[in-house]
This record gives structure tokens, C-alpha cells and sequence, in this order.
């Protein structure tokens, strides 16, 4: 084994090129800080982290409780159970009305490694893929790892902070092999409609390219359910988990929806990368599609709703500008010019001095990052009442 005490040893190494092009997951390293700010003995308003406050809903837990009781947890198939992916497939049918063989799922460790897995079936060195930016960080630095390259696409109001059909269009290259939507997104939380979603899927099919699709924040929707992109089309890429809507972020548990072509193409990679998913976690999930945890799914949903209602208006009022009020997740992507022009620092110091986290805008891409911040409103609304008065009276200095 290598002496890691050797400072020769230490020169004389060097990193792969990706890892220098791949930065730290901003929003993390603030979480990070804040725990360690907490731990000794600092009160913090957590309004950075992008995790259901919710418990886990119960019958998930008494399913995991009742698994460990029988004992029998081991490697299981590379592309999931195929219990779990049945469920999957008839969750398809029952929510949105959608036919999906269940060899079309593949069950993953985290909705992260799906797109991981989607990346690396797709990509060859050097291919592009479009995705808007802002976005979610993690995107660019999976395409990265996987030896491709990004095309970053600038969105603001004007499209709901989403790509379109013509902007796609206008930077689709001869290297271009994928596009990636979020709906809703992150950090926006803002949709695709259905009808551009159409337009989109047909301009990727006529260019023989991938579309791929996160629906990750599905069923937190306000006022309005998300239609999944399997309504218009088959040939496409659906990533999804049960972090958000179920409550499961710790669980590490994913799917994806993919053409029938890539299939055995990605259980390969999942063989090679993770072997199998959490046999647990797997066990678990078959409760996520029962009645009463949908029914406390939906609960919490309007809870979300409410906290949604609370924090926009007060963002608002304290001179944050929010041109489109988000559809869905739980995140609200704010315009902080009138305070600084340094996003970074400027959440920084709101962190050290009245002990609030939130995630700066050069987290999520370059387009006017540094003039946003996004803010997560997972908690209660007694939470975020006072991290919104200690942001106020920060203001205030």
C-alpha cells in the first residue's frame, strides 16, 4: 500500500482532469457549515437544504422494520427487484394513465445514479449535452465524468426559466447527442407545459437524439398535476425517485424509464458500477404505492403548499425579486440584486451573522448566478418566520 505520509508520494500523484473541471456541490458545503455552525451550539434557520421535513411515511418504515425481522437481505438483481419495478409500472398506469412494461424500469441507488447510469450509455467523449441553465448543479458534473460536455442554455423569465423547443433548436450541434429538462425544476421550481414539451420531443426525435426528462419533484405540484412526458412519447429517458414526493432521501432509492434499447446497455453498467440497489430500501418502497401513504404524501404536499404561501409574499416585501411564482418542488429562485451583486458572500454572511442558510445562485450555473439565491421552504412555517425575521433584520443593517 502506499505510503500516504510520503510527501513525494503526494507530488508525484495527480488527479484525472475531470476531477478538476467537477466543483463541490455548493448548497452541500453551506449544509455542511451549518451543521458544524449547530453542533456548536449556534442556532440555525435552515432554508438551503433541498430534503422533505417530513418523517419517512410509516408504512415504508413498519415494511423496512418487517424485512429486517425475516433477516433475508442480499445482492439483488442490477436493474432492481422485479416486485419494485412492477409497482413502478403500475404506479405509471394508475397516476397518469400510461402503459409501461416494467422491463422498461430500471430501479437505481438514488435518482443520481440514474442519470449516472443514462449518461454513461449515452455519452462517448466529447459529445454535448443541452440543459438550461440554471439548473441542477449535478447535471453538468455527471455529463463531465462521463467525459462529455455541457451546453449551457441562459433561461429567465421569459421561458419560466425553462429550455424551449427553439432554443434547443438554435444550440443543437453536430456534437450533440441529448437534452435534459427538469419539471418542475431545480432551482425554480417551475414547469415545461405539456404542449412545449411536445414540441421539444419532436425536435429531438428529428434530430435522432436523446431526451432526457427529471420528474423527480413530481407530485408536489400546487394548483396543478405534472403530466409525465411518457404521455407523448416512448423514446425517452424519465429520471424519478422516491426522495422527494415519498419522503425517502436517506433510503437512496431511484428509477428511470428508458427505451427498451438501452435496457441491457444500462443493467450492464449497474452491474459494474453498484452491483445491486439497497435490498432494504427496495423491500421498503413496495409500501410507497399503498393508500395511505399516498394519502400522507398528499398531506404533506398541501402542508408544502401553505409554506409556499407564507414565504413568498414575505420574500417578496423584503425586496427579493421573484418575476414567476413556482409551480412546483419546494423552492423559490429569487432575485437578490437589490441587496449585493456576490451571491456567494452574500449567503455566506447571512449564514455567519443570523445563523439562516440559503444556497447562492452560482451553485446552479453562470447566467446572472451571482445576482440569485435560492431559498427551500421544506419547513414549517414557524421556521420560516424566523429565519425570514432574522434575514429581515440583516437586511435592515
Amino acid at each position: 500500500m502506499p505510503n500516504f505520509e510520503n510527501k513525494k508520494f503526494l507530488t508525484d500523484s495527480r488527479l484525472a482532469d475531470r476531477v478538476a473541471d467537477i466543483h463541490s456541490f455548493i448548497v452541500v458545503d453551506f449544509i455542511t457549515r451549518a451543521k458544524a455552525m449547530e453542533a456548536a451550539g449556534k442556532s440555525i434557520v435552515n432554508l438551503a437544504v433541498g430534503e422533505p421535513d417530513f418523517e419517512t411515511p410509516s408504512p415504508i418504515v413498519k415494511a423496512a422494520m418487517e424485512t429486517l425481522k425475516v433477516n433475508s437481505i442480499r445482492y439483488g438483481p442490477s436493474l432492481g427487484s422485479d416486485a419494485l419495478r412492477e409497482k413502478i409500472s403500475d404506479w405509471y398506469e394508475t397516476k397518469y394513465g400510461v402503459d409501461l412494461s416494467p422491463g422498461r424500469v430500471a430501479v437505481t441507488s438514488g435518482s443520481s445514479a440514474g442519470l449516472l447510469l443514462v449518461m454513461g450509455v449515452l455519452l462517448s467523449p466529447k459529445d454535448e449535452v443541452i440543459m438550461a441553465d440554471p439548473g441542477y448543479p449535478c447535471n453538468r458534473h455527471i455529463v463531465r465524468a462521463m467525459e462529455g460536455r455541457t451546453r449551457s442554455v441562459p433561461v429567465g423569465p421569459n421561458t419560466g426559466y425553462q429550455l424551449t423547443a427553439d432554443l434547443i433548436a438554435e444550440h443543437w450541434t453536430d456534437r450533440t447527442v441529448a437534452a435534459i429538462v427538469a419539471s418542475p425544476s431545480n432551482p425554480t421550481g417551475t414547469l415545461i407545459s405539456h404542449e412545449e414539451m411536445k414540441k421539444i420531443c419532436s425536435f429531438v426525435e428529428s434530430k435522432s437524439g436523446s431526451l432526457i426528462v427529471d420528474e423527480i419533484y413530481h407530485g408536489l405540484t400546487f394548483g396543478l398535476d405534472a403530466k409525465t412526458v411518457l404521455e407523448i412519447t416512448q423514446n425517452v429517458f424519465v429520471i424519478n425517485s422516491f426522495s422527494k414526493y415519498f419522503g425517502m432521501t436517506g433510503w437512496r432509492l431511484g428509477w428511470i424509464v428508458a427505451p427498451e434499447l438501452f435496457i441491457n446497455a444500462i443493467e450492464k453498467l449497474a452491474q459494474n458500477l453498484y452491483i445491486s440497489n439497497s435490498d432494504i430500501a427496495q423491500q421498503a418502497a413496495l409500501a410507497a404505492f399503498d393508500p395511505k401513504t399516498i394519502e400522507m404524501a398528499e398531506g404533506n404536499r398541501k402542508k408544502y403548499q401553505q409554506q409556499r404561501e407564507f414565504l413568498l409574499p414575505r420574500l417578496k416585501n423584503l425586496g427579493f425579486i421573484i418575476p414567476i411564482d413556482p409551480q412546483g418542488a419546494f423552492y423559490i429562485y429569487s432575485d437578490c440584486s437589490a441587496f449585493t451583486g456576490d451571491s456567494y458572500s452574500f449567503c455566506l454572511d447571512v449564514l455567519e451573522n443570523v445563523g439562516v442558510a440559503i444556497a447562492p445562485g452560482i451553485d446552479f450555473g453562470n447566467y446572472r448566478a451571482k445576482e440569485h439565491v435560492r431559498f427551500s421552504y421544506t419547513k414549517p412555517i414557524n421556521v420560516l418566520k424566523e429565519g425570514l425575521d432574522r434575514l429581515e433584520s440583516y437586511l435592515k443593517r
